[in-house]
């Protein structure tokens, strides 16, 4: 040890002797920039990509499959098999549903002695799917070459080859594209589509990505005697959105809106909340989706949960400092019956777009959030017009917002969606600029016309989620 500890001196009072004072200056300063070099590769090379939604579409049908409420009540009591009871139970629902009189069902839903078969699933399927892509293709400019990620969610409809396939099959879409098909993953698989595209849109530089959100009601018509399944059949109607996000660097300056946040919050391992939302057989072996009474014990814990999550991102410091003292005098003295505290979410956020789930979920989402009816005026709004579209019905929100001239560069959009599982999403964007006239708007030539008064029953139906005994 000794005679290495004298050769290392000896080499190290050789080296510093024979190096001149502006040499070592040199050296040092290579040794520094060579550091910063590192640290600035480093990085950039380990921060996200930026995501970015060049444009969206929404479908809407011909005029020709528009129908009314009471036209739907006497069209399943006609070819259902429902009791005058049960009749009786659809009309209260649709009273309380919040939907008006001008929503869309498929053709063959429409016709005196319909028969919902595969053909005509596929039939309304393509309509919806194509004629949205179809849209968005024309707005954005984009060859169908350039797209290399496409996801499709859609929970009903699920054959082969799937929806993704049928896609690139129609468009000529490339053979190394990266494509996924999400089934059965409920209301809430559209906002998890985005989530699922951002972070392939993390691995695949200068990429597009199409997302493709739909659900089919044509396979999602009950037309049974089990009142805990009519509610599907009540609210869903057709609807579909194509949505175009990029991470070209480009892009950033001819987007509409930079992706900021996306949450996702699961309760699937509790039970009452893997049950609450079930697609099964009744007694008589026709299949349905039967909603159970915790539907809105589940909802709110899981929301809550999410909502709470994405407070921690967005929420200003005073509103965090609020919430987490009243969290931890309600934990410390749990029989003072100390409110919990609702953070203001207004005052981070300039559009709150959640999904259309019906009008007593609104107002759950309303009360608990504490949005005002501005606020909550375009997915009361899209319910009315458009009913529960499932997964799609988010962006013709964003699609009202935008007609009615309320997206405002640097406006923060925040839209949630929750559904089977029981499962809740948030995706939070910024408004890269202001945006204009839209003649591709679904809302386009009718906006004027809203807002509208909704004549709804409020009278409580304790029974609303209650299955058949």
């Amino acid at each position: 040890m000794p005679i290495i500890f004298s050769l290392t001196n000896i080499q190290e009072h050789h080296f510093h002797s024979n190096i001149n004072p502006e040499a070592k200056i040199m050296l040092i300063t290579l040794l520094i920039c060579l550091l910063l070099l590192g640290f600035y590769i480093t990085k950039r090379t380990s921060r996200s990509r930026g995501v970015y939604l060049i444009d969206f579409t929404c479908y809407k049908p011909p005029d020709a499959q528009k129908l009314t409420k009471q036209f739907w009540v006497e069209q399943l009591k006609h070819v259902g098999n429902f009791s005058e009871e049960m009749v009786h139970f659809m009309r209260k629902i649709l009273d309380k549903s919040g939907l008006g009189d001008s929503t869309y069902l498929a053709d063959v839903l429409l016709k005196k002695d319909f028969d919902p078969c595969m053909i005509e699933a596929r039939r309304e399927m393509e309509m919806t799917v194509f004629g949205s892509i179809d849209m968005l293709l024309a707005k954005t400019g984009v060859r169908c070459e350039d797209i290399g990620i496409l996801v499709v969610n859609c929970t009903i409809y699920n054959t082969m080859p799937t929806l993704s396939s049928m896609i690139v099959n129609r468009y000529k879409l490339k053979e190394n594209i990266i494509s996924y098909n999400l089934v059965g993953m409920g209301c809430s698989a559209g906002l998890m589509a985005i989530g699922l595209a951002q972070n392939l849109l993390q691995v695949h530089q200068d990429s597009y990505a199409l997302v493709m959100s739909t659900e089919g009601v044509t396979e999602n018509c009950y037309v049974g005697d089990d009142r805990s399944k009519l509610l599907t059949s009540g609210l869903f109607r057709v609807g579909g959105a194509a949505i175009l996000l990029s991470n070209r660097p480009s892009d950033r300056h001819n987007c509409k809106y930079e992706l900021l946040h996306t949450v996702h919050t699961n309760g699937s391992s509790s039970d009452p909340s893997y049950n609450c939302i079930f697609q099964e057989e009744d007694e008589a072996g026709i299949r349905g989706v039967t909603i159970t009474k915790d539907l809105f014990k589940v909802a709110s814990t899981v929301i809550r949960s999410n909502a709470t999550t994405l407070g921690k991102l967005i929420l200003p410091l005073p509103e965090k400092l609020r919430y987490l003292t009243n969290s931890i005098a309600r934990k410390l003295r749990p029989t003072a019956n100390i409110q919990p505290y609702i953070p203001i979410y207004g005052k981070s956020v300039e559009l709150f777009l959640p999904h259309v789930g019906g009008k007593p979920m609104l107002d759950e989402l309303q009360k608990n959030l504490g949005f005002d009816e501005i606020a909550m005026e375009p997915s009361r709004m899209t319910l009315y017009r458009f009913g529960n579209t499932s997964s799609s019905s988010i962006w013709y929100e964003l699609a009202y917002a935008e007609a009615k001239g309320r997206v405002k560069k640097g406006n923060r959009v925040w839209q949630i969606a929750f559904g089977s599982g029981f499962k809740c999403s948030s995706v939070m964007w910024c408004a890269m600029r202001t945006v204009d006239y839209d003649e591709m708007n679904p809302w386009t030539d009718e906006i004027d016309g809203f807002p509208v008064d909704v004549d709804c029953d409020d009278e409580p139906l304790p029974i609303f989620f209650e299955p058949s005994k």
